[in-house]
């Protein structure tokens, strides 16, 4: 995409990719260092409670984390809306984890949930940095505002993997950490909204573009490859199977690219086996995880995680087990 912008756009949209190139180098940095990590955290952590713990900061458009504290659990609702996105958003990631999958927080310990809004200046990009999230308002140009739910729920979702034993952030163990943020992404907004996975729009980002750019999300679980196709930012290149695979050291080896494989295979998934994504489906990525102990999985490696998840949980030779291994046949994994 930034590609794209810097050999298409005019003199603002280059001058705005340069800007957001710089900063994604900077995040995958970041990322790359707490990517891996045991299961044990040493975060401080909240009492043990069905309810979460939120601190949402001003960054009053400054690089320093974490700002001026503007809102923390049970205050009121802010005059500032991107205030009360990110808190309700961190609220309803804690949900989806406490209920569904019965995990306490990130780190399944009760930690803070801790945000940052306003992040710099012309900021489009929001990031977990390995303690807490911080978003952008976007540039205008490109991007609006980042503290959209599915955005929200992926961002935090990365320290769950985090808080899960890692994956190594680049080539197809960083894809797999994209893709399971994705995932988790998607399933918080299912979850907020009561939605079942053919009701579900299985979009990442829906509505963060501006007017200007042709495009609905930044990623599309149901279509990967056909979220934007934009005459500046270029067609989404996303992938759907391992046949159009894309060998780059772009993106740390294409992490946000390639994940539109494991994306598909999961939507797939939820597919065949129907009613909410998150009772069956997300059961088995999610308890994939919890056992893959394996910071540099391959897709295959993932596949076989999966598989083996719907066996026990569900039965070895069942019907959820079956579809997980035809979902990943179907994406040319197997």
């Amino acid at each position: 995409m930034l590609e794209s912008i810097q050999i298409r756009g005019n003199t603002e949209m280059q001058k705005t990719a340069e800007t957001l190139q710089a900063d994604a180098a900077h995040y995958r940095e970041q990322r790359a260092v707490i990517s891996q990590s045991t299961k044990k955290s040493d975060m401080p952590i909240a009492a043990v409670s069905n309810k979460p713990n939120r601190k949402v900061y001003d960054g009053q458009s400054k690089a320093v984390l974490p700002g001026q504290l503007a809102r923390q659990e049970g205050d009121p609702e802010s005059s500032d809306n991107a205030v009360n996105e990110a808190y309700e958003g961190a609220g309803s990631v804690f949900q989806l984890y406490y209920d569904v999958f019965n995990r306490n927080s990130l780190d399944d310990n009760g930690m803070d949930l801790v945000a940052t809004v306003h992040h710099k200046s012309n900021c489009g990009n929001a990031f977990w940095n390995g303690y807490q999230l911080a978003y952008g308002d976007g540039d205008n140009v490109i991007f609006k505002k980042l503290t959209e739910l599915s955005v929200i729920g992926h961002e935090f979702s990365h320290g769950v993997v985090q808080f899960s034993g890692g994956l190594v952030y680049r080539d197809q163990p960083g894809a797999l950490n994209e893709s399971f943020a994705d995932v988790f992404g998607a399933l918080t907004e299912q979850y907020k909204k009561k939605q079942s996975a053919k009701e579900a729009s299985w979009l990442i980002g829906e509505g963060v573009f501006t007017e200007r750019v042709e495009g609905q999300a930044l990623r599309s679980l149901k279509e990967p490859g056909l979220a934007y196709d934009d005459s500046i930012l270029g067609k989404d290149p996303q992938p759907y199977h391992m046949d159009f695979y894309v060998n780059t050291t772009q993106d740390s080896g294409g992490i946000h690219i390639n994940s539109g494989i494991p994306n598909h295979a999961f939507y797939l998934l939820s597919q065949y086996l129907g009613g909410n994504a998150w009772e069956k489906a997300g059961q088995i990525w999610y308890h994939a995880m919890q056992n893959l102990n394996n910071s540099l999985a391959t897709f295959a490696d993932w596949a076989d995680a999966t598989i083996r998840s719907a066996s026990l949980r569900y039965g070895h030779g069942s019907y959820e087990m079956k579809m997980t291994r035809r979902a990943w046949k179907l994406v040319g994994v197997m």
